[in-house]
């Protein structure tokens, strides 16, 4: 889920654009939609076995899809082409402008009487809007397909989950061997400890510092910060009754293990930091080239970071994976076991304004996409999506999403998605920059969450 939009890099490279975070893609791998003339390697999609029943009386229908997830704007309009082939059903797709809040823009669209008949949005969005402006989704076919990445709101299923993220250390699996002049075996590190035992040998084999770490608000007050709420127990329902108590003012954070650990695990990545003279001057573009180049060889980010990876050279077939985020030296601990994985894209359907026709060829939508042939290779095809439905039999072609799609069915991710306010990872991102550039000290840093949610009361 990332916050930036991937920004072009000239690099006079023959390059495979796929436009994920957690990410982008045509019918098959798309270029960039802001950059049409750019290169582009098509995903065969087998259309030639199409088994859904189409509705007829639906025929001549339009419905709009409003996609707050740009990197894969042209692949949903590759998507709602062809089901409008088949259908008779005309799908607009509308991007949410760059910058804008996907919240704010389905809002004002509402307050304007003319809201989409679709919306993709963040899960804190869907339980911020969902039960006044929502059509109930519980018994629609697709829900069993998708158990455990369902959203409930006082027992209803009111969004669809589009796609399941993950997050972790990134490494480049041929850069370790080349600097260590040995065999690298990813599921040899199940420590912070030995985390930090590799990093000395890089460092000792010439590179100096191996990681790349952004300086994002939104990278450090969500993707990193936010794992002291979500491996309270490696649960949504554990970080929700976490941040339930922060909220009330009942938990003590400061004897809060999960946050010392992470801490601590933070300081590691802080000190092999490649930009550890300038955390705050680091260049996000800048840290996916340092990674395909062998400068660095770790990159903690998500598998939507695989399109600046692309674009910095990296190819489909490259040794890129994901490691746990470590926290500590007890290899029987899930958090050094597993990375996290959970649905980060929810789409939601207007039950206030949408007519009766409209509603119905939006679920059908939403059911060609779970069940028919074509609707399945392109979720993880074209759209490089993980996912989220079990009876899907496709993968992404990146190697981060595979990576994560191999974890998640092999019980090597843990699904747990804190819920927080929409200002979380700003404000409490600043307070993490601080504390990256030297400037604050754990105490401070412990004392400037523990006012946020003080003022969440």
């Amino acid at each position: 889920m990332k916050r930036k939009a991937v920004s072009r890099i000239s690099l006079g490279l023959s390059m495979v654009l796929l436009s994920s975070a957690l990410s982008g893609c045509t019918f098959g791998f798309a270029s960039d939609p802001d950059d049409p003339d750019a290169a582009v390697r098509e995903e065969v999609i087998d259309t030639s076995i199409d088994t859904f029943q189409y509705d007829s009386s639906l025929q001549g229908t339009k419905i709009t899809l409003l996609n707050s997830k740009a990197e894969i704007q042209v692949a949903l309009e590759k998507m709602g082409a062809e089901y409008g082939k088949r259908s008779g059903v005309e799908v607009e797709v509308m991007p949410v402008t760059d910058g804008d809040s996907p919240y704010t823009k389905v809002v004002s669209l509402y307050n304007s009487g003319n809201p989409p008949t679709l919306s993709i949005l963040d899960t804190t969005d869907v339980l911020a809007l969902a039960e006044e402006k929502a059509a109930d989704l519980t018994q629609e076919p697709w829900v069993a397909e998708a158990e455990g990445y369902l959203t409930q709101i006082n027992g209803k299923v009111y969004s669809f989950p589009l796609c399941i993220e993950g997050r972790g250390i990134i490494y480049n699996k041929t850069v370790i061997e080349d600097t260590l002049g040995e065999a690298f075996d990813p599921a040899s590190i199940t420590t912070l400890g030995e985390f930090t035992g590799l990093l000395e040998r890089l460092a000792e084999a010439g590179m100096e510092r191996p990681i790349s770490l952004a300086k994002e608000d939104w990278s450090l007050g969500a993707h990193h910060l936010q794992y002291i709420y979500e491996t309270r127990d490696g649960t949504s329902e554990g970080a929700r009754e976490l941040i339930g108590q922060l909220r009330e003012g009942q938990f003590d954070l400061a004897s809060y293990q999960r946050l010392h650990e992470f801490l601590n695990a933070f300081d590691v990545l802080m000190k092999y930091n490649v930009s550890a003279r300038d955390p705050l001057g680091a260049d996000y573009d800048e840290m996916a080239i340092d990674l395909a180049d062998g400068k660095t060889a770790f990159w903690f980010n998500g598998n939507w970071a695989w399109p600046n990876l692309s674009e910095a050279g990296a190819e489909n077939e490259d040794a890129y994976g994901f490691l746990p985020y470590f926290l500590n030296d007890d290899p029987s601990d899930y958090v050094n076991q597993k990375i996290q994985a959970s649905p980060s894209k929810q789409v939601m359907l207007d039950g206030q304004i949408a007519s009766e026709k409209e509603q119905a060829a939006a679920r059908d939508f939403l059911n060609w996409i779970v069940y028919s042939e074509t609707g399945q290779q392109m979720l993880a095809k074209t759209c490089n999506i993980i996912p989220p439905f079990q009876n899907n039999p496709y993968q992404p072609g990146d190697p981060l999403s595979r990576d994560i799609y191999e974890k998640v069915h092999g019980d090597k991710a843990f699904n747990a998605s804190a819920i927080v306010p929409n200002d979380h990872w700003a404000v409490l991102g600043a307070a993490m920059q601080k504390y990256l550039a030297g400037r604050s000290d754990r105490q401070e840093l412990t004392d400037s969450i523990r006012t946020y949610w003080d003022d969440q009361q």
